[in-house]
């Protein structure tokens, strides 16, 4: 099983209720998103459009973040048998070469305290949940490398379920930015069944991995306008 995300950017209207999904569901610290929208603009007035792009961590097959990590001896990044790159938060040490070495642009370092959410009023009782009451990837600390992580706490409820076949097909089992797109452009599953909806929707619409000149091998794949990517 090898799980995968496309994303389509020919229908994706810059809407960012992906990023929005993403920040509740994962407990947003600020300064470090998980999930970001990159527009860019193409043209000449008065005949311009726009593309969005969402960049979160590509899990890729080769990860460059824990390649540095391991090599640095802090072993905090590890990728697990669905394909999933997590970061260990009590073994990071926010040094930064994840950061450095991803071409993707995703670890963030976050502050050296964990800024609240309106600096200016109470904590929301989002932010009030106990660190022991919220899921591993949830239990943040400050000056640590936080990412993308394919809504993990969703995907092992599946694990131990014994439910992995509906992972991407039931709403539990699935990452939250991929459930609240309006216009479908986002779609989460296991690429090895070819007759999964991610799967077929790659192989129809030719979408393909960006950057893939680095030999990453990522694990999101993108519908992009105008075709392939290096």
């Amino acid at each position: 099983m090898k799980l995968v995300r496309v994303i389509d950017t020919e229908r994706c209207m810059g809407c960012r209720s992906c990023v929005a999904a993403c920040a509740v569901e994962n407990h947003f610290t600020v300064g470090a998103p998980w999930n970001v929208m990159i527009e860019s603009e193409s043209g000449t007035f008065p005949n311009v459009s726009r593309t969005y792009v969402t960049m979160n961590c590509q899990h890729c097959e080769k990860p460059a973040c824990k390649v540095a990590c391991d090599h640095a001896g802090f072993k905090a990044i590890s990728k697990n048998a669905l394909g999933v790159v997590l970061i260990d938060y009590e073994k990071c040490t926010g040094c930064g070469y994840c950061a450095a070495v991803c071409p993707y642009g995703v670890p963030q370092i976050n502050g050296e305290k964990l800024a609240p959410l309106y600096p200016d009023e109470k904590p929301t009782p989002y932010e009030n949940i106990p660190l022991n009451d919220r899921h591993w990837t949830h239990r943040k600390k400050p000056k640590v490398a936080e990412k993308c992580t394919f809504c993990w706490h969703k995907l092992e409820k599946a694990v131990e379920a014994g439910k992995t076949n509906r992972i991407g097909k039931d709403r539990e089992y699935t990452p939250a930015c991929d459930l609240v797109c309006p216009v479908d452009a986002r779609l989460f599953g296991d690429i090895d069944d070819q007759t999964s909806p991610v799967a077929q929707y790659i192989a129809k619409k030719k979408a393909t991995q960006i950057k893939k000149s680095y030999g990453l091998s990522p694990q999101v794949y993108y519908v992009l306008e105008g075709g392939e990517q290096s």
